[in-house]
């Protein structure tokens, strides 16, 4: 819950209001912005995360000294960072096309660089489930992000239209415009450093070098999977601008694609909250003789929420199409293509598991580099010819071959019994019953919705009938 109200408030605030104070070609700004942040926001914490998880389980006695030496790192790397964009911004935003927003570039620098540092004692009160605190934290960012967006966006220029004479002026340009979508996220990033300060300073310093080079040779392997996954992810957002036949139009195509992207990133919520959750737990059942078992168990029920949620956003795509205005209904033909590439990268979250267990990273960095690159190659040989379609199709490819690589390397070296026939039999009926669906003709909007409803009330009451003789931990081979 920590994880996906903030999530949901942000989705549920935010999209329906961008795509609408926004022009095509504005929204598409922030779609390539926030891509690009994506990948920075991946370098500058390089796995540290994961082996802060990771030694922190198995080293219990030396919390806060792998704290501070991880957070010392951290801390180096993005200061730096900041003061490189800083002293070339020019040249930067030049290179991004840019040139007249280089006030664009500093800020998603100054973002980026804030949240790396606050990624550490996040991922602190993780371990230790301090949920409320996480919670609050996140959901306070969303709120200030929000509410800053909100008033500079919609509130403040609307008043100043009957008071042109307010002293809001000294606070309000015009010129700005999408510039405070930047504006309002760097509010949210700094309120949060601000709030996890005494999570920062609550250890008595201590560093640790070598403790430090263990982490760096754990993380390193994950810096270069995680890149490598970012870009599966943002590879066509940030590229389309470049890959799109007429220039003219090519920002408001990707204004379109993200738009529409944001709908399937309904399934990413659900998978991004498990994964949350599930990392730290994976780690801490690692000695149990049971836990293969177990893992197999939540792949199965993981797999069958994220079926039902698949059918129910697709079954449903006449009312969640109102998330956006109308204008940007073009794209909606991907959110399907999206939604089972997502599918697909949760199966993949839970295979991970034999690597990370086993400290054998470097297969994370081989398994996303071999997405990485179908990634590229399938955008940079067909966009061009087929548009931003190509680039859903991209992320579906990417997502199946990695999980097929993964799971036959798994196998060799740490065994779940995965029950794959059943899960290859839901998918396939799932599989059925959308496409089904889709090609059906329903003479009005309301049957269509009610039909679809329910086959998926069927099909759910089926799951529940089917899984529930099952106990958690006693799962079918």
């Amino acid at each position: 819950m920590g994880t996906i109200v903030p999530r949901v408030l942000n989705y549920a605030l935010l999209t329906p209001f961008y795509t609408r104070v926004l022009g095509l070609g504005e929204y598409g700004v922030v779609t390539e912005i926030y891509a690009y942040m994506a990948i920075l926001l991946i370098l500058l914490t390089y796995g540290m995360e994961t082996a802060y998880f990771r030694f922190a389980t198995k080293d219990k006695n030396n919390k806060g000294v792998i704290f501070s030496s991880a957070l010392t790192s951290l801390l180096i790397t993005s200061v730096s960072f900041i003061i490189i964009v800083l002293a070339f911004s020019t040249n930067f935003a030049t290179l991004l096309q840019y040139s007249g927003n280089r006030e664009y570039i500093i800020m998603f620098s100054l973002i980026v660089g804030i949240d790396a540092v606050s990624a550490l004692p996040f991922a602190r009160l993780r371990i230790e489930n301090r949920v409320f605190k996480f919670a609050t934290i996140k959901i306070i960012n969303v709120l200030v992000i929000v509410g800053v967006a909100i008033s500079f966006l919609l509130f403040i220029p609307e008043y100043l239209k009957n008071k042109p004479g307010s002293v809001l002026n000294n606070i309000y340009s015009e010129e700005i415009g999408v510039g405070y979508v930047f504006i309002a996220n760097l509010c949210g990033s700094v309120v949060s450093l601000i709030l996890l300060i005494p999570d920062f300073v609550r250890d008595k310093y201590s560093f640790s070098v070598s403790i430090l080079k263990k982490m760096l040779n754990y993380s390193i392997p994950l810096l270069f999977a995680g890149l490598a996954g970012i870009i599966i992810d943002n590879f066509d957002k940030a590229s389309l601008k470049f890959l799109l036949p007429g220039k003219d139009t090519a920002i408001e195509q990707l204004g379109i694609y993200g738009a529409n992207y944001k709908i399937a990133v309904l399934m990413a919520i659900f998978i991004q909250m498990f994964r949350y959750a599930a990392e730290p737990f994976f780690f801490s059942k690692a000695n149990d003789s049971r836990a293969p078992k177990l893992y197999a168990g939540i792949m199965n029920y993981f797999l069958l929420f994220c079926l039902l949620i698949f059918l129910f956003i697709n079954i449903n795509l006449d009312i969640f199409k109102h998330l956006i205005p109308y204008n940007y209904w073009d794209g909606l033909n991907v959110i399907p293509v999206l939604l089972g590439a997502f599918v697909m990268f949760g199966i993949f979250v839970n295979l991970s598991v034999w690597y990370k267990l086993n400290d054998i990273t470097k297969y994370a960095a081989l398994l996303a580099s071999i997405g990485a690159i179908i990634t590229i190659m399938v955008n940079v040989i067909f966009v061009p010819h087929y548009g931003y379609k190509a680039s859903a199709w991209a992320h579906l490819l990417s997502y199946l071959i990695m999980t097929v690589v993964s799971y036959y390397l798994g196998r060799k070296i740490y065994k779940v019994p995965y029950m794959v026939k059943k899960a290859l039999i839901y998918i396939f009926v799932s599989l059925v019953i959308f496409l089904s669906f889709s090609n059906w003709v329903f003479s009005s909007m309301l049957i269509k919705l009610i039909t679809g409803n329910i086959i998926l009330i069927v099909f759910t009451v089926f799951i529940y009938f089917r899984e529930v003789k099952n106990k958690l931990g006693e799962f079918e081979k």
